[in-house]
């Protein structure tokens, strides 16, 4: 397995081109700042969102489904952890270093030629609301290690007491099919929504 790394950066760059025009034009009452620095993305800021009137900031972290393009996915994975250099690391979702206000998911990632994305959608998630509503649910990184440690799956779908498989969402281990190995929490989009944890931007 290789990484994909630098690919993924080059993908990412250019379907924020894409990403720029949409918030230009549902976001009116904002004004946007795309984030060059490096530091600041390790901090999980990709974009600022600043208020026109109120002068409110907001951190944005963009999430792209990069691997199902020209695909409309009704979930998003949220990363628990990977391994990088052989050492196991936690995943962005419960990282308290992070000071991101919102997720912006992105799916249903449109291409007419390869990496010339015409068509997304964007997905807002509140993550401190989020983070709330999983450990309300007691989601929490302590719980979802209890699982890892006591099952025997190393690839594929985990079912959660904690939720619906069908309806809300579970774990996903992609450990023979990626090279990062990351351990994912996936949450069906429209759950997230209807429970006022996500809007639509588009």
């Amino acid at each position: 397995m290789k990484s994909t790394f630098t690919s993924d950066l080059n993908k990412e760059r250019k379907l924020s081109v894409l990403l720029d025009v949409y918030y230009t034009k549902y976001l009116t009452q904002y004004n946007t700042k795309r984030i060059v620095d490096y530091k600041q993305q390790l901090a999980g800021i990709d974009v600022i969102f600043t208020h026109k009137k109120t002068k409110a900031v907001y951190y944005i972290d963009e999430k792209a489904q990069l691997d199902y393009v020209n695909d409309d996915l009704p979930t998003f994975a949220f990363e628990l952890s990977y391994f990088k250099n052989n050492y196991h690391k936690e995943g962005w979702l419960f990282d308290t270093r992070k000071k991101t206000d919102f997720y912006a998911l992105v799916t249903a990632i449109y291409e007419d030629e390869p990496s010339i994305y015409t068509t997304c959608k964007i997905t807002l998630v509140n993550r401190k609301k989020l983070c709330s509503f999983l450990e309300a649910r007691k989601i929490t990184k302590t719980s979802l290690a209890s699982y890892f440690n006591n099952s025997n799956v190393t690839q594929g779908k985990l079912i959660i007491n904690e939720l619906d498989h069908r309806t809300e969402g579970y774990l996903y281990f992609s450990t023979n099919t990626k090279v990062e190995k990351p351990i994912n929490l996936i949450l069906r989009l429209d759950f997230l929504i209807e429970n006022g944890l996500a809007k639509r931007l588009v």
